[in-house]
């Protein structure tokens, strides 16, 4: 379920010059952040935490995974190259669970890792909320991924419909609204930051059993339609 070319080939397109100039400035800008909040507020928990949940989380991350999601299948289809891919002997969902596998650990390097140095930079991991977070980065690069990787198959303007739902979405709505948190992967993944972290400074409006099957749950059933529409897609080219 695994081929090496086409990873190849998948990260090759990641980190081209336009994309990996947006993967490394997301991290490079939680950084900074990070560094002036410790030199003007000193070391405070909830600070870094209240950092590291309203950036990091709620914005670098998902952001993070449109890029990889939908670079990671998005432009071979829009430009057709996709068909040259698709005539060779390898099976649509190890093109797929490829794909997603690239996309997970681009995902998971460029968020989690400068998610856990601004963390050590805030606090020092004082009361785990470094690594608390860099978890909830680790498990919300998973769905994120998926979702984008699937929403990369169903539209030519995945781009657009992720960075709308990245920033509108998980940055506002699922951060503010009541309501949409449930449904928010952002909010799965602070459930499981909620357990790492001490008591009182991660919160989620979702409790652990439930995010861990939603996080699941979503992940496998967009790799699977994913999986779908590409084998539709190749029914169509081959008509």
């Amino acid at each position: 379920m695994y081929n090496p070319t086409v990873a190849r080939l998948t990260y090759r397109a990641l980190l081209g010059r336009r994309r990996a100039l947006i993967l490394f400035a997301l991290p490079a800008l939680l950084i900074v952040i990070a560094s002036a909040v410790r030199a003007f507020n000193g070391v405070d928990d909830q600070v870094a935490a209240d950092v590291l949940g309203g950036f990091a989380l709620a914005t670098m991350v998902p952001l993070i995974g449109v890029i990889a999601g939908t670079g990671a299948i998005g432009p071979e289809i829009d430009d057709g190259s996709i068909v040259y891919l698709l005539a060779k002997p390898v099976k649509r969902p190890t093109i797929i669970v490829t794909k997603l596998t690239v996309a997970i650990a681009v995902t998971m390097v460029f968020s989690a890792v400068p998610t856990f140095v601004a963390g050590m930079i805030l606090n020092g991991n004082g009361q785990q909320v470094a690594v608390a977070y860099t978890v909830a980065a680790l498990v919300a690069s998973i769905a994120y991924s998926a979702l984008f990787l699937l929403l990369g198959t169903v539209s030519r303007h995945a781009v657009v419909i992720g960075l709308v739902y990245a920033l509108l979405w998980e940055a506002l709505f699922g951060s503010l609204i009541a309501g949409a948190r449930t449904l928010s992967v952002q909010q799965w993944a602070l459930s499981v930051a909620e357990k790492v972290a001490g008591d009182g400074l991660v919160a989620s409006d979702v409790g652990l059993p439930v995010a861990v099957a939603l996080l699941a749950g979503v992940t496998v059933a967009a790799t699977w339609y994913a999986g779908q529409k590409l084998r539709t897609l190749t029914l169509a080219g081959e008509e």
